[in-house]
């Protein structure tokens, strides 16, 4: 599959003024994952990262004791006060989510804040290995499908993909099953899919889906066991190297080589996987 371009507005994204992205997620004071992955990284691709927390916790859920503070009521701040100032995003970014009144808003975000260069990606954050999260609710996960009305770019695991299809999961799929499964997500409106993470011996597949032009496949080594965060960390460059202007295939490619680069060095160092991916060692390859 050749290259492909973000969209035929992405030239928007070279403005002479700096872009801007608003990244709804949570906040994980601990743990490197979710907004604490995606500030420094769009931050070191010279992008203004503008995050919406739907929720603070003290540390990410991966660790046996954590505190939450529930931002919901909060959100809708976002949109009077930023709408009222004047603001608006070349992209707009979501991440996980902690209820279905946090769906309502992302919906009336996008709508608020969507103009015809902002791109819109998703990062459906909601299980693995064909289980939801725990603390996940299978009532939002049932209405996760509705944001594939509104997402240009879609970032999905295997698990998360076949939810946002409404399939049951593949436990061992053919290359033809998970391109269908990656036709069907973006059959609503989004232009661009990654399935990432698909387990194959020693390998990890990550299947690039462009719609009208089918799937590349990118195979790289599975290097030590799951880390947390490793998901926000590649949907985080894919989303800054498509509003620097590459394409989606490079995007992906450029996200897989920087998590790699960075779960190696996390091994070098004994790092535990609950602390994440040490991004402060790696980020300067994204200058």
């Amino acid at each position: 599959m050749q290259n492909t371009g973000t969209s035929e507005d992405s030239s928007l994204y070279s403005r002479g003024r700096q872009r801007k992205a608003a990244i709804i997620n949570d906040f994980s004071s601990f743990g490197r994952c979710s907004l604490m992955t995606s500030v420094p990284i769009l931050s070191a691709m010279r992008i203004q990262c503008c995050p919406v927390p739907t929720s603070i916790f003290t540390n990410h859920t991966g660790f046996p004791k954590f505190s939450k503070l529930d931002c919901t009521d909060w959100t809708g701040n976002y949109i009077t006060d930023w709408k009222a100032i004047g603001l608006g995003f070349e992209a707009i970014q979501t991440g996980f989510l902690a209820s279905q009144a946090q769906m309502d808003f992302v919906l009336d975000f996008v709508e608020a804040f969507h103009a015809p260069h902002t791109l819109v990606a998703v990062d459906p954050v909601m299980g693995d290995y064909g289980r939801l999260y725990p603390s996940y609710d299978p009532a939002l996960a049932a209405r996760m499908p509705e944001l594939l009305k509104v997402a240009d770019v879609l970032t999905p695991n295997l698990t998360e993909a076949c939810i946002l299809a409404r399939r049951p999961y593949i436990e061992n799929p053919t290359e033809d099953e998970i391109m269908r499964l990656a036709a069907d997500i973006c059959a609503e409106n989004a232009k661009f899919a990654v399935i990432s993470g698909v387990h194959r011996g020693g390998s990890l597949l990550n299947f690039i889906y462009a719609k009208g032009e089918g799937c590349d496949v990118v195979e790289v080594p599975k290097i030590g066991g799951d880390r947390s965060g490793t998901g926000d960390v590649f949907a985080s460059v894919i989303l800054g190297a498509m509003m620097c202007g590459r394409s989606f295939g490079d995007a992906v490619r450029m996200a897989i080589s920087f998590v790699t680069a960075t779960v190696e060095k996390a091994v070098e160092m004994s790092m535990p996987p609950t602390d994440g991916l040490p991004i402060e060692e790696t980020l300067s390859s994204l200058w």
